[in-house]
């Protein structure tokens, strides 16, 4: 795509933050801007990613998407390239790098964003980041619209049998079911699940936040149980709605590398753009 840019910007610890801009074809004035939020094992070109920054380019918004860099994945790359940072990784660090992108937008876009109307989007785990970034102090009312397609409706992802042996060897391994790498995940993970003060807590996230919320969700969920997604709308204050979608998967139907839109992730991509139109406008 001819006005698909890179960015790179950096954390306050001197990190690279990689990422891609999608801006709209033509645009006589600012233009809303949509930041985009990959899940746990995931990265910006995974799968539906770069076709829905596509879309949301073509209806007239700013598209910026990024790698966290505890994804531990390189711009072009399909594999895990930094194992350190994957393991280092946790949803502070995750939630850290998405404020980031944040403040840099003006810069990112090259001030061709209308940072008055700044949407919010993220899958899964990206989900929940998105929200806790929503519902930050600084953020609540500069976050015009939010969407979320299966976010985890909590950060206690593991069992007592796995935290008990994550604490005895220090490391627990998981298999990238798409490339068979094995990825260590370090104590600083459970350290910020088991120590978080609240900080982590997806509900009352779900409760403080003002931007209008689009909750999206596959009823055939495998990852993310649907009851996730119906247990954070109801403790969501207005205005927020919840779509379930019939047959839909964790990743509605996508795989990477990505082969074409399936008949869940279209109705998903139709919910989202026109949340993103009504509450952004273009």
């Amino acid at each position: 795509m001819k006005n698909r840019r890179p960015f790179t910007t950096s954390t306050d610890g001197g990190v690279s933050l990689h990422g891609l801009v999608d801006l709209p074809e033509s645009a006589s004035a600012p233009s809303p801007v949509v930041v985009l939020c990959h899940g746990f094992k995931g990265f910006m070109e995974w799968g539906f990613f770069p076709y829905l920054a596509e879309l949301l380019a073509a209806r007239g918004f700013i598209a910026v998407r990024f790698n966290f860099s505890g994804s531990g994945m390189l711009p072009g790359e399909e594999r895990v390239a930094d194992l350190e940072a994957f393991r280092a990784n946790s949803f502070s660090a995750d939630l850290a790098d998405l404020l980031v992108v944040l403040d840099s937008l003006e810069e990112i876009t090259d001030g061709r964003g209308d940072l008055s109307r700044l949407g919010l989007m993220g899958h899964s785990r990206g989900g929940g980041i998105a929200l806790l970034a929503a519902a930050r102090e600084e953020w609540m009312t500069r976050v015009s619209a939010l969407v979320t397609w299966a976010s985890i409706g909590t950060c206690e992802r593991f069992s007592e049998a796995q935290r008990q042996t994550w604490r005895q060897q220090g490391v627990l391994k998981v298999v990238n079911g798409r490339t068979g790498q094995e990825l260590p995940m370090g104590l600083e993970l459970l350290d910020d699940m088991e120590n978080h003060g609240g900080r982590l807590d997806l509900e009352q996230a779900a409760r403080r936040r003002r931007a209008p919320w689009l909750l999206v969700h596959g009823e055939d969920d495998e990852t993310v149980p649907a009851k996730e997604a119906r247990q954070l709308s109801s403790a969501a204050t207005d205005p927020s709605q919840l779509e379930i979608i019939e047959s839909g998967n964790h990743t509605f139907g996508s795989q990477h590398p990505f082969s074409g839109p399936s008949r869940p992730l279209i109705e998903t991509m139709n919910h989202t753009q026109k949340w993103f139109r009504r509450f952004l406008g273009t």
